[in-house]
């Protein structure tokens, strides 16, 4: 079990004075925190704060789920892009980022499939836009951009903002607290 010290709410940094936090252990923490945002606060008995993280860091990887239709949260195939770092950010989020990585083992065996975090389909598509106009787009992710252009990429960067915050939250349950003391006053000298 892990402990970190911090100074009382009077920033007094004397021994007597100190604060002692019980952490658990920072890996299981940093663990539960990658499975699901806020766990590993909740884990080490900072609840408000894991809350905080929960609803922060899942609200914002879902909003951006909405704003991209659902279609903005997938691993990348060799049809579609060589390598498509998004979904390494994306999987920050952890536990609710992870089907798209069986998605993905699906669409190498079928490239037709489709379904929840599926990687685009290759091969040409056809489109009907607003105004009824059918036109043939080169791939799905070609379609998914005209569709929900300009939220798809606002999606993707929310999605992505959402698994880097988590990265973040994520080093909080191993380290502890940041702990920020006060400045100490310099004492004038009388000469």
């Amino acid at each position: 079990m892990a402990t970190t010290t911090i100074p009382s709410a009077e920033g007094s940094t004397a021994p007597e004075d100190l604060v002692e936090i019980q952490l658990k252990e920072p890996w299981i923490a940093a663990l539960l925190a990658w499975i699901l945002p806020g766990l590993g606060h909740v884990y080490q008995g900072r609840t408000g704060k894991g809350l905080l993280f929960f609803i922060c860091v899942l609200g914002t990887f879902f909003y951006g789920m909405y704003l991209g239709g659902g279609k903005v949260v997938y691993a990348a195939v060799p049809w579609e892009q060589q390598y498509r770092w998004q979904y390494l950010c994306q999987l920050g989020v952890g536990l609710p980022s992870t089907p798209m990585l069986v998605q993905r083992s699906k669409a190498m065996k079928d490239s037709n499939f489709t379904g929840f975090m599926a990687p685009p389909r290759r091969g040409p598509v056809e489109w009907t836009d607003d105004s009824g106009k059918i036109s043939t787009q080169p791939n799905e992710l070609a379609k998914w951009t005209l569709k929900y252009h300009p939220y798809f990429e606002l999606g993707t960067v929310y999605t992505v903002v959402a698994g880097l915050l988590n990265v973040l939250v994520i080093c909080d349950a191993a380290a502890g607290p940041l702990v920020i003391r006060a400045p100490e006053k310099k004492k004038k000298t009388d000469e």
